[in-house]
């Protein structure tokens, strides 16, 4: 179901951006609507999935970081992906501000398939997802510069906020006070 919805995200992304492109954004707007229907369903599962994850003594298999704390990083991505949709649905009216919080909510989900490539955990874990997911960034920073002469705000602070938490996340991981958070959200003994 996870692997179902996050994927259907991704569908809609493009099939969204296809239907402005083709001048049908009342169509658009019919489906946006089902569109947060849909976020919110993916913050309940990804949430239920990595505290699913974090109950097992493996954790996620593959990740060299204990389970508790790697718990950090799903919870942050899933605060992230509401934040920036949220953002998103409230710059509706303002398409620039709109496509470019829902293009950084999508691309703060794309850590994790990353974080699945081949060698991807066994070379470098988080750092090297992390930046791949950072480089990724780079297209949008040139296309405002190109489009338009300067880098649109929701990039510039969309972008900052979504690298500036991923070294933060690792410094909280290993925190008391977020080590007990995860014992009491899994459920584990302390």
């Amino acid at each position: 179901m996870h692997g179902t919805l996050f994927a259907a995200w991704f569908v809609l992304l493009v099939a969204q951006a296809w239907l402005v492109g083709v001048g049908r954004t009342n169509v658009h707007r019919q489906i946006g609507r089902w569109g947060v229907v849909l976020a919110v369903g993916m913050v309940v599962l990804g949430v239920l999935g990595a505290l699913t994850a974090a109950r097992r003594p493996t954790g996620l298999v593959g990740i060299p970081v204990p389970p508790l704390q790697f718990l950090v990083v799903p919870f942050v991505d899933m605060a992230m992906f509401a934040s920036f949709v949220g953002l998103a649905i409230a710059k509706r009216g303002d398409p620039q501000a709109h496509k470019r919080w829902m293009l950084l909510a999508s691309l703060n989900l794309i850590t994790a398939a990353i974080a699945r490539w081949p060698g991807v955990i066994t070379v470098g874990a988080p750092p090297l997802f992390f930046g791949l997911t950072d480089l990724f960034l780079v297209p949008i920073v040139i296309w405002d510069r190109v489009s338009r002469g300067r880098v649109h705000s929701a990039t510039k602070w969309g972008g900052l906020l979504l690298v500036a938490s991923q070294p933060l996340r690792l410094v909280v991981s290993g925190t008391a006070a977020w080590l007990a958070f995860a014992r009491w959200a899994t459920g584990l003994p302390g």
